[in-house]
């Protein structure tokens, strides 16, 4: 199972905490029981927007036939002149220890 991202985190988070105080406010909720419920209520619609957070990233890389993880890893080509003039092949054959 993967580790939750920081968004997920902050929008579960979020989400528990407001929908909580939100429906304990709204219920007017007296007996221990109902704050249960509602507490349980919360969390549960907090981990639902936690999990659902990333669904459209995933769902976009999919379309594109690859991952987010490797579009965003793109190799950039290293040029074949170096400042001294010299290309990549002439330096093969140098020693790293030269003296």
């Amino acid at each position: 199972m993967p580790r939750p991202t920081p968004a997920q985190l902050a929008y579960g988070s979020a989400t528990v905490v407001l929908s909580t105080l939100a429906m304990l406010l709204l219920s007017e909720a007296r007996s221990g029981i109902s704050v249960v419920v509602i507490a349980a209520a919360g969390l549960l619609l907090g981990v639902l927007v936690a999990v659902t957070t990333t669904i459209p990233l995933t769902a976009r890389a999919k379309a594109r036939g690859r991952s987010a993880v490797r579009a965003a890893h793109v190799p950039v080509p290293r040029p074949r002149v170096h400042a001294s003039g010299q290309s990549d092949r002439s330096r093969v054959s140098e020693h790293s220890l030269r003296r």
